[in-house]
Parts: C-alpha cells; sequence; structure tokens
C-alpha cells in the first residue's frame, strides 16, 4: 500500500457523495492545485452486499462496510502540524468539504497501518462476490419455512453452518420431530 491511509468521519449514508465531491474538488480549478491532486492519490468507501428477506422476497442491498466513514490515502502524513506543508494544506482542502465530519484522531490524524487497510479493502471486495445474509439466527429460536414443501411450517434451529450458509431445523410433523436442513433465506424470524 503506497502513502498513508486516513479514516475521515462523514455524515452516515452520504458517504458515496462525499466521495464525489472530494473527487470533483480535486479535479476542478479552483478548488484544488496540481500539488495537492498529487499529494491525494485515492478516496475510497468500501461497499458490502448483503441478502436480505422481505416479505418472502430475497432482496440485495449493497451499501458501505463502515457506514459514516471514507478512506483517504495520501502521499504524505497530513495534519495542521503535518511538517510537510502539502500535508496541511490536504488536511484543510479535506476538512473544507461539506459533510465532513472529522479526521479519526480530530486535530491530529492518525493513518491506519498496511494491514488494517488491506483488510478493509479485502473485506468490502470479498463480500461483494459472495453476498452474505443480514440475518443472524440462534440455536434454540423459531423460524417460520418460507421455501419447499413445508412452507410455512414452524420450526427451531437446531445447528448453524455459517460457511454454508444453512441452518439444521426440526419440525413437527403429525406429532412426530423431523430433521431439515434449509439454507439461511429459506426461513424467516418469527
Amino acid at each position: 500500500m503506497n502513502g498513508n491511509w486516513y479514516i475521515v468521519q462523514v455524515y452516515t449514508g452520504h458517504e458515496k457523495k462525499i466521495q464525489s465531491l472530494l473527487e470533483r474538488r480535486l479535479t476542478s480549478d479552483a478548488d484544488a492545485d496540481k500539488e495537492l491532486r498529487s499529494e491525494i492519490l485515492q478516496i475510497n468507501v468500501p461497499m458490502s452486499t448483503t441478502v436480505k428477506n422481505v416479505d418472502g422476497n430475497r432482496k440485495v442491498r449493497s451499501g458501505p462496510t463502515y457506514p459514516g466513514y471514507v478512506l483517504i490515502n495520501t502521499m504524505h502524513e497530513i495534519g495542521p502540524h503535518a511538517e510537510n506543508s502539502l500535508g496541511q494544506k490536504a488536511w484543510s482542502f479535506v476538512q473544507e468539504t461539506p459533510g465532513v465530519m472529522n479526521f479519526l484522531g480530530n486535530a491530529n490524524p492518525i493513518p491506519l497501518s498496511a494491514e488494517d487497510v488491506e483488510r478493509m479493502l479485502e473485506s468490502s471486495t470479498v463480500e461483494e462476490d459472495a453476498p452474505v445474509p443480514e440475518m443472524v439466527y440462534n440455536v434454540g429460536d423459531k423460524v417460520r419455512v418460507i421455501e419447499g414443501p413445508f412452507s410455512s411450517f414452524t420450526a427451531e434451529i437446531l445447528g448453524i453452518d455459517m460457511q454454508r450458509q444453512r441452518l439444521s431445523l426440526s419440525i413437527t410433523i403429525f406429532g412426530r420431530s423431523t430433521p431439515l436442513e434449509l439454507g439461511f433465506m429459506g426461513v424467516e424470524r418469527l
């Protein structure tokens, strides 16, 4: 990872809007000079995809992995007291952007470690390839089956396999307990 990565706190729900605003301001000659454009290397909003079951329908939603935060990659360390004047200028430029609340670390922004940056950026790409259901189940929870031949039956969760996204269930049919295995999206909470 080149440069220094910082976390900027922004208004929740405005992450992409602030990313595009910062990028637009960097490319316009009125707000940013050539040196500043070479100082701010990248502005990133890690995204993830989740799957939610709404009224029996599968809904896929894409949103920020870290709501209320934007990652910024700069060439040098930045902050109001940075040794490099360009670092001071970049800090002011980001702080003056509407919707930006503060850097993590307030007046002395703390750069992220390379491992943290890699993990944060990697988690967003992995989740986009394999959407993860938003629902969290616990053993013993009661759920309603919404797909297959046992649709509308009530079941109890006996086991959870997060890797395969499957639930081991027990359904009572004609007074007898019957085991069943379904995907997370095949049931809904009661």
